[in-house]
């Protein structure tokens, strides 16, 4: 199945794609469950796109009981090879105010009851992910957001927590004492998925609070979230569109071949089974 080259995924406050045309709703089955909600495929900007709403439309799916495999296997199974990511995130920073872009390039993961990996079930293999984030997609986000004039930064680490509750004020005051710049609830699982499955990812994070460290400022509260989210979802629409427009046709990533030499189980020994389910993903190594 190929019907699209390009993965959005919205998070928070973004849960439609203006501006596609000839759409339609694709539902993709998983070995994993159900993706969050169906994938919503067209033409964005001339190239073939699928869009999911991370937490479905309506917002009902809490970060903890997000199918995080299941939302990147069918994007996988839609042949995409490029994912663009936008997601709310907390500031660690006086530096990243509310309304700021920020392209973080580290990931610091405070979960403990997700499944970040497709293998197992007789498969073992072992990717890298020093640099987790894909910086030719990042490149092109900053360039896209610096012609349209919009507040970027680059770089800086992402703490990745378990949720649905915001931090404790000590918690808060940890993550910066180890360097940390932006705290959220969903990407780094993206992240670690995507690079399995040999797709290229960014994260676009939109800052909406300073979490609760900075002293001069409110603790984060749902309403605060929201009213920045609402007041920068056009924002970061208009930039999706523009990096899909400038993102080059024939474009080729470290990104697509991260399983070349990572899968350390021999063909035989795959069960049938696993062989079939993550044929999308493992299948070139092993014809």
């Amino acid at each position: 199945m190929s019907v699209a080259e390009i993965g959005i995924i919205g998070g928070s406050g973004l849960y439609d794609m203006p501006g596609l045309e000839d759409v339609e709703e694709t539902v993709i089955e998983t070995p994993f469950g159900d993706p969050s909600d169906h994938y919503v495929t067209g033409t964005l900007e001339g190239r073939r796109v699928a869009f999911l709403a991370r937490h479905g439309r309506g917002h009902s799916i809490t970060p903890t009981e997000l199918n995080f495999r299941a939302n990147i296997y069918g994007f996988k199974r839609l042949g995409v090879r490029y994912i663009f990511s936008a997601s709310a995130v907390g500031s660690l920073r006086k530096k990243h105010a509310p309304m700021d872009f920020v392209l973080p390039d580290q990931f610091i993961d405070r979960t403990r009851q997700r499944v970040s990996t497709f293998f197992g079930n007789g498969i073992v293999a072992h990717i890298g992910f020093a640099d987790p984030l894909c910086s030719s997609l990042a490149d092109l986000v900053q360039r896209a957001a610096q012609e349209l004039e919009f507040p970027i930064k680059r770089g800086g680490t992402y703490v990745c927590m378990e949720g649905p509750a915001f931090s404790t004020r000590a918690e808060s005051h940890l993550y910066r004492s180890w360097g940390a710049e932006l705290i959220g609830m969903t990407n780094l699982q993206e992240a670690k998925l995507s690079r399995e499955a040999e797709i290229c990812y960014v994260t676009i994070a939109m800052v909406t609070d300073y979490d609760c460290w900075h002293e001069e400022e409110e603790d984060v509260t749902v309403e605060m979230l929201i009213g920045y989210l609402q007041s920068n979802a056009e924002n970061a629409k208009r930039l999706i569109r523009r990096a899909v427009r400038d993102l080059p046709e024939d474009q080729t990533c470290s990104c697509h071949s991260a399983l070349h030499n990572a899968i350390i189980t021999s063909a035989g020994a795959i069960p049938e089974k696993t062989r079939r389910d993550l044929d999308p993903i493992i299948g070139k190594y092993l014809d």
